[in-house]
């Protein structure tokens, strides 16, 4: 059941709601993780970030963020990153995310964010680019909510070097550049492309 809060129509129970689209989604149960430094107070209590191990089609960790996003935002967004461990490192680098996403910039589609250190330790990116969920399609990005849809994201680990050349010619040649590399997402020492 679900219950506003005033006259914004936030949903108190939404994080659980999100939780309950990536469980259908991926056809699993996720695990709730634990955080307890940093900003995570900012962030409210029903905001969460959850895990999904690997499965025989998978072989990577799902980490995923439930209430990015509040109800009455005007885009919704949610996140998830793949890596190739099971790491509190994943867990933090989504709360900042999530941090800077609610108090300084609202992130959406094609936008870079920047971690402050490595996704993973010894590599070298260092920055997100929110993409779309290549590897799962409209069936996760969509879920349908009040009057708009929330979207889910794919935030894929990316070098400065790889930022930069997004900011002279455009998501587009990244993508390309990607595509002529083959690049692998997951591996966490690769190196840049630029």
């Amino acid at each position: 059941m679900f219950k506003s809060r005033g006259q914004t129509g936030e949903l108190d129970d939404l994080a659980d709601r999100i939780a309950g689209h990536y469980d259908k989604v991926w056809d699993r149960s996720g695990m709730r993780c634990t955080f307890e430094k940093g900003p995570i107070d900012d962030l409210g209590s029903t905001f969460q970030i959850r895990k999904y191990p690997p499965t025989a089609d998978r072989n990577m960790w799902t980490f995923v963020t439930c209430g990015m996003s509040r109800a009455y935002d005007a885009t919704p967004v949610g996140l998830h990153i793949f890596s190739p461990v099971d790491s509190p490192e994943i867990v933090e680098l989504l709360v900042v995310t999530v941090h800077f996403h609610r108090t300084s910039e609202p992130l959406d589609l094609w936008h870079t964010v920047n971690f402050g250190r490595p996704w993973l330790q010894g590599s070298t990116c260092s920055h997100g680019l929110v993409s779309l969920p290549y590897l799962d399609g409209p069936a996760l990005e969509n879920l349908p909510f009040q009057n708009k849809s929330i979207k889910f994201y794919w935030l894929i680990p990316i070098s400065n070097a790889e930022v930069q050349y997004t900011v002279e010619l455009g998501i587009d040649a990244l993508k390309t550049a990607f595509d002529v590399a083959g690049v692998n997402y997951f591996d966490v020492m690769r190196t840049s492309v630029m």
